[in-house]
């Protein structure tokens, strides 16, 4: 369970990334976080991990009161938490394989990792999270020989190695065309559907996150000004949260047919 109560973020230049912010999300869910850029999305999430530190309130994950916890707290904490990038985040000059083996960093000693001798329980791991998201026949490919979508799924299957409680996916799908963000969107709902593992993913395209959201959070200048199930967030919904008409940037569908 992750539960932020009065919980507020303010960055040394004075912006205010969140506001008096009190919310729960339970084992499980697959909830995704919309509003423009700016409205707090990233620090949310970046909170939930630790990379960003309270100002005040309260911010408890999986029993943790993150706000307490010292530097080997937020390692152990991290090690239970997957996080996934809109840039990717991948070793380009190494294979598939071993960008996925990342993930057991935590878990290997460093001697084994430095050298590129896992264990063999651990690469079966990683080559289970390729096949989870069918890629596996690319395991011995290098990362900069794949496809940006190729590449989120690595990424993905990274984030499934550390065997997560909690995956964070900050605009997974920005730099992805309309069929591969589909794509990736349903691999992360299935993990979580299948696996019970938290998903938290920001999105921009309001179409994607009616499609797939168990739950969506609507922030607005940090303060959360929406909490309902995906079926309820219609236009009128959405124009609440940004706070303006709805444009064609907005949606994928109606983005990617300019």
């Amino acid at each position: 369970m992750i539960r932020f109560e009065q919980a507020c973020v303010t960055y040394p230049n004075g912006v205010v990334g969140m506001k008096d912010l009190d919310l729960t999300i339970d084992d499980g869910e697959f909830v995704v976080i919309v509003g423009l850029s700016g409205a707090g999305k990233s620090t949310l999430i970046r909170a939930i991990n630790g990379l960003v530190p309270l100002t005040s309130g309260r911010l408890d994950v999986n029993g943790r009161d993150v706000t307490k916890l010292n530097r080997s707290g937020l390692r152990e904490l991290r090690s239970g938490i997957g996080m996934i990038f809109q840039g990717f985040n991948l070793v380009d000059r190494t294979t598939v394989l071993k960008n996925v083996l990342m993930g057991r960093l935590h878990e290997v000693p460093t001697w084994r990792t430095l050298i590129g001798r896992y264990p063999a329980a651990d690469i079966d791991l990683a080559a289970r999270a390729l096949q989870r998201v069918e890629i596996l026949e690319k395991a011995y490919s290098r990362a900069s020989d794949l496809s940006g979508g190729q590449r989120q799924r690595v990424g993905i299957a990274r984030a499934l190695a550390q065997e997560p409680a909690i995956i964070l996916a900050d605009e997974p799908v920005a730099s992805l065309d309309p069929p591969t963000s589909h794509v990736v969107m349903r691999y992360l709902q299935q993990i979580s559907r299948e696996l019970g593992i938290t998903t938290i993913v920001n999105l921009h395209f309001l179409d994607l996150a009616t499609a797939y959201a168990d739950r969506i959070i609507g922030l607005r200048d940090g303060v959360l000004v929406f909490d309902g199930p995906g079926s309820d967030a219609d236009e009128q919904v959405f124009e609440s949260i940004y706070g303006r008409s709805l444009t064609a940037d907005d949606t994928m569908t109606k983005h990617a047919a300019l």
